[in-house]
């Protein structure tokens, strides 16, 4: 077993903001708050980058840029359409082979959040 590499999985929790999304009349006139988290797997990779920059590794800023910029590009009926487009996204960045997304719709309901979650690529 190699001490000098890993596999490695890139992670963004409980990324918060408001997007144009669902199907009813309040809806579609209002932004509404939702919670995204995602996971890039990004294979087997040196335990530490060769020389500490950050051309060798995936900028995090990016993936919550993308995040964002699809989740607020246009009004989206729903929500199994935004996360299949997010996870489309993150699966065209370099050196990603699998992605792990989740998003969160958080004032729906009174009572509880409703999310979905889909999975895509190499785990």
């Amino acid at each position: 077993m190699s001490t000098t590499r890993g596999t490695q999985i890139l992670t963004l929790t409980g990324l918060r903001f408001d997007a144009n999304l669902g199907i009813l009349d309040h809806e579609k006139t209002a932004p509404q708050p939702i919670a995204v988290d995602a996971e890039l797997n990004l294979g087997t990779q040196p335990l530490t980058p060769p020389d500490d920059d950050l051309f060798h590794v995936l900028d995090y800023r990016r993936v919550r840029k993308i995040i964002i910029d699809e989740c607020t590009a246009q009004h989206v009926n729903l929500l199994e359409s935004l996360i299949g487009k997010v996870a489309a996204r993150l699966m065209d960045l370099p050196g990603v082979l699998g992605v792990r997304v989740r998003i969160a719709k958080l004032e729906i309901f009174d009572d509880c959040e409703v999310a979905i979650r889909v999975e895509t690529g190499q785990w």
